[in-house]
């Protein structure tokens, strides 16, 4: 990406001590800015087509002339013709070789500089050694030229360096749309009397009032406070259906408005909105090296420095053997050994499959959970929000004699307005409007349940189990056998000495539940239903879906404990959650998905997140690393087996330099092509 992200500690090091260190390995570093990044990335397509078309222009008179060479040499060419036609392939490759091949040199010069052998090294050489022996035979009169060779090289590892690249900002273009999506002006409404003005958006601040009219992209997160319409957030989370927003809905900062005018207030700006925070992560998923590609790398150093030493191996052989051929054979090797395909083989293929995930929604943390999606063999699914729709409605309230229902469902609301569960949300729903004065001392219990004082009175809302553990107050044995019993979900409110009322619940299955469970397990995962919710509705979603082990009444420690054994039994487990008591066994599984719905709690802890919130991305999923699986080992075993084919063949006197030249740039191209079949 171009782009790398510092953190540093201003009493031991100052920034400007990193710049220096970053340009004395050969790299200028400037603050980041997308359109200055825009504008860099054109200068350099720019730079390289123009060095590309010098090496095109200049390497086809040199093959002309040099055909006419080779031609001559069968025929009997007169030796003053020859060495006009050699001085001018001099003079035509002198263009290729100190314009069209400096890239080349230079990273060679910082790589040598640093101690290192990169991959520019022994192209450099190759280069230099061949030009400067085809320049002593011309000026000598006596001795084989290849120039042709070195203009063909450079030409073609050119080419192949441009498609990299190409391929390489195409991959990393997912940041820059974000970016360039967010506008640049809005009209904000001034507090008294709501006069219209347009501002630049970077200067909007919590609080303000937004005017947004149709085909106009929302400057920053923020709650709709008058009128109705429809958003289309693809761009966020690559759902191309609209959809409908109204009063108190939350609207997205790069969501753009379709259909009806109406006004936002601002509640999150600048680094703080959503989209913020999926430029991040993106960043730091496409920084995320994983260990195939790591150890690629540290080949790749090591195999340079032993292609030096077969190389000398290789000339001083042919030079005790067939003192002819020696030079050519030596270039031959030097120039066939480039490892560029071996180290693109992976990150051109991660890159690739981050960028095209994001366009479906699925927002990938670490790049190294799609190596290791690979292992998987048990998949968990929490219940609330993940299997079900996430959107339980209030079916039932049961009040204790002496208790008002509408009196019980304030104080439940004003409880719950702290949490960010979706019986919570019910609650509120249901109570609407909710007042939070008078509420103090708040806390919450993972998997319980919530405490507060109101007005002085301390109230408490949550499962059986948390209730009977907080209060002496018995819990009625009818709404403990309808809890056991029902497929419905249920809380219960209580004060210090007293059981209130209990609030029950219907959440439906999504529709696409079942199917989804289907096509893992016919992909020979093993599925499992966790949840902390009462064993008969736990029992229905599990039938329901087609789930076979499923767990109830679990607490968080207890789902992490479980996953933890099953690792332990050398299983390795993805979880699939959405809840704020999902976070800890999120963190413990080998890979962690939480649905766009989830809790920031759960979505800080998990590797994937499906922004779309559609249940089948789960087995998407395991399509697209098992693709990028594939196209990861199509490259390496190419790479490898180019590498280890060619130079053999090249030792033994079998490729002639113009043809290694093909053949190692040809090496890396169909690795960057392999590897862009996943955007698609």
């Amino acid at each position: 990406t171009q782009r790398a992200l510092v953190r540093w500690d201003n009493t031991r090091i100052r920034l400007s001590e990193i710049l220096q260190a970053i340009q004395k390995i050969g790299y200028r570093a400037l603050p980041y800015n997308p359109d200055q990044q825009q504008e860099m990335h054109r200068r350099q397509r720019s730079q390289q087509q123009r060095r590309l078309a010098v090496a095109g222009l200049f390497g086809m008179q040199v093959m002309m002339l040099s055909i006419s060479l080779y031609a001559g040499a069968w025929s009997g060419m007169e030796y003053n013709f020859q060495q006009l036609f050699r001085w001018l392939n001099l003079a035509l490759t002198l263009p290729v070789l100190f314009y069209s091949a400096t890239p080349f040199f230079k990273s060679a010069w910082r790589d040598l500089r640093q101690r290192r052998a990169g991959m520019d090294v022994p192209v450099s050489l190759a280069l230099g050694i061949a030009f400067a022996s085809s320049a002593v035979a011309t000026i000598s009169g006596h001795g084989e030229v290849y120039f042709d060779s070195v203009v063909m090289f450079v030409f073609f590892l050119s080419a192949s360096r441009y498609f990299e690249s190409m391929a390489r900002q195409r991959c990393a273009a997912t940041v820059e749309q974000l970016v360039q999506s967010m506008p640049i002006i809005t009209t904000r409404l001034s507090a008294e009397g709501g006069a219209e003005e347009m501002v630049p958006a970077a200067t909007l601040a919590i609080g303000d009032r937004v005017l947004i009219r149709p085909g106009e992209t929302v400057p920053a997160d923020g709650e709709i406070t008058e009128g109705f319409s429809a958003f289309d957030e693809s761009m966020l989370n690559g759902e191309s259906i609209p959809l409908e927003k109204q009063p108190g809905d939350r609207l997205l900062g790069g969501s753009v408005n379709v259909t009806n005018p109406l006004q936002m207030e601002v509640r999150a700006v600048g680094a703080d909105t959503v989209m913020a925070e999926i430029q991040r992560t993106i960043e730091r998923a496409q920084a995320d090296k994983p260990p195939l590609a790591r150890l690629a790398d540290r080949v790749a150093a090591y195999f340079i420095s032993i292609v030096l030493l077969i190389v000398v191996a290789v000339a001083v052989f042919w030079l005790i053997h067939d003192y002819q051929r020696w030079f050519e054979i030596a270039l031959a090797v030097l120039i066939v050994s480039c490892p560029c395909a071996l180290s693109l083989a992976t990150p051109t293929a991660i890159s690739a499959t981050l960028g095209k995930m994001q366009t479906l929604g699925m927002l990938v943390k670490h790049g190294v959970a799609l190596e290791k999606l690979n292992q998987i063999t048990h998949v968990v699914f929490d219940k609330t929000g993940t299997l079900t729709q996430g959107k339980p409605m209030l079916k039932q309230v049961l009040c204790h004699p002496g208790f008002e229902r509408e009196h019980c469902l304030q104080l439940a609301a004003r409880l719950e307005q702290y949490s960010e569960h979706p019986l919570a949300k019910a609650l509120r729903s249901a109570a609407d409007p909710v007042s939070s004065e008078g509420v103090s001392q708040v806390s919450s219990t993972a998997g319980g349940g919530m405490r507060a004082s109101i007005e002085g009175q301390v109230y408490l809302i949550g499962n059986a189990e948390f209730i009977a553990s907080q209060t002496a107050a018995g819990i009625p044995v009818s709404w403990l056998e309808q809890i056991a019993g029902d497929t419905v979900t249920a809380v219960i409110l209580a004060s210090d000495d007293a059981v209130m009322a209990m609030f029950s619940f219907v959440d439906e299955v999504r529709e696409d539940a079942g199917a989804v469970v289907e096509t893992l397990q016919r992909m020979g995962k093993t599925v499992l239903l966790m949840t902390g919710d009462h064993s008969a509705a736990a029992r229905r979603v599990a039938e329901l879906t087609g789930i076979e082990d499923y767990r109830a009444q679990m607490s968080p420690q207890q789902k992490m404990a479980a996953v933890q054994e099953l690792q332990a039994a050398n299983a390795s487990v993805l979880m699939v959650g959405d809840g704020v008591n999902d976070a800890p066994v999120l963190s413990s599984a080998n890979v962690s998905i939480a649905m766009g719905s989830a809790s920031a709690l759960a979505k800080t802890s998990a590797d994937i997140v499906l922004l779309a919130n559609q249940l089948p991305a789960v087995a998407q999923v395991f399509t697209i690393a098992r693709h990028t699986q594939r196209v990861v080992k199509q490259n390496m075993t190419w790479a490898l087996l180019y590498n280890f084919g060619a130079i053999p063949a090249a030792a033994m006197g079998l490729v002639a330099p113009w043809l290694a030249a093909i053949g190692m740039s040809i090496s890396s191209l169909l690795v960057v092509l392999n590897a862009l079949r996943l955007t698609r």
